[in-house]
C-alpha cells in the first residue's frame, strides 16, 4: 500500500514477515551488536528491503550502514527511507535525480500511548484532531498525525543533517484528500534556490496500518 502514496519511479519493497536469511554485512553488525532480538529482527528485514529495493533500480546488493543518529546512509545517486512496526517492514528508494528526499512511515491504526500526545502535538494540532475524530472515527488521527512527524523527520535530516524536534513543524491533515502539510517552524536548510519552510505529503489508512509519505522533487 505504500506504493500508492509515492509518485512513480520509486522503488518499493514491503513485507509482513520477517526476512532473516539474508544476513547483514560487516559494517552493518556493529548497529545491531548489543540490540536486543526484535530489534534485531526488524533492522535485517528492512536491510533486506532495501537491498531488494536497490535491485529494482538496477543497483547491486551492497551494505546500507548506519549514521550518527541511526539514519541509514544510502550508496551515492540514492534517496531513500526505511519504516518497520509491528507486522510491517519497507524501505522506499529513488534515484536522486528525481527526488530530492523521501520520508515514509507506517503505524498501527490505533491511539498512541497514553501520555505521548502532549509531547508530539501543539496546541493547535490538538484541536484539529478533536475535529477530525467527529468528522471520521475510524482512523486513529493521533497515530496519524506522529506518523505524518516521523516522515518529516525523514525527509527533513539528510538535507539538514540535523535535528527536528516534534513541536519544530506544524501538521495540518487533510481528512478527504489523502494528504497533509507540514510547515516548518525554524529556520530550513537550503533547497535549490530556496530555504525549505516545509513539506507536502500523502496519507492512507488500510487495513490495521497507517501511511504517510513524503517525496520531493529533485
Amino acid at each position: 500500500m505504500l506504493e500508492s502514496i509515492l509518485p512513480p519511479g520509486v522503488a518499493v519493497v514491503a513485507t509482513c514477515e520477517d526476512i532473516l536469511d539474508e544476513g547483514l554485512f560487516a559494517e552493518e553488525e556493529q548497529a545491531v551488536a548489543r540490540a536486543v532480538e526484535k530489534r534485531r529482527r526488524e533492522f535485517t528485514t528492512a536491510r533486506a528491503c532495501a537491498r531488494a529495493a536497490l535491485r529494482q533500480l538496477g543497483e547491486p546488493a551492497q551494505a546500507i550502514p548506519t549514521g550518527a543518529r541511526g539514519e541509514p546512509r544510502w550508496p551515492k545517486g540514492i534517496v531513500g527511507s526505511i519504516t518497520h512496526c509491528d507486522g510491517y517492514r519497507a524501505c522506499a528508494l529513488a534515484r536522486d535525480a528525481d527526488l530530492a528526499t523521501l520520508g515514509v512511515d507506517a503505524e498501527p491504526n490505533e491511539a498512541l500511548p497514553d501520555g505521548l500526545l502532549g509531547d508530539i502535538a501543539l496546541p493547535e494540532e490538538r484541536a484539529q484532531l478533536a475535529a477530525l475524530a467527529r468528522e471520521r472515527p475510524g482512523v486513529s488521527w493521533d497515530r496519524l498525525l506522529f506518523s505524518s512527524k516521523e516522515s518529516v523527520y525523514k525527509a527533513w535530516f539528510p538535507l539538514a543533517e540535523r535535528w527536528l524536534g516534534f513541536e519544530d513543524a506544524m501538521i495540518v491533515i487533510d481528512p478527504h484528500a489523502g494528504t497533509f502539510s507540514a510547515r516548518l517552524l525554524v529556520p530550513g536548510p537550503p533547497l535549490g534556490d530556496r530555504e525549505l519552510s516545509g513539506f507536502t505529503g500523502r496519507w492512507l489508512a488500510w487495513d490495521r496500518l497507517v501511511f504517510t509519505a513524503i517525496a520531493v522533487s529533485a
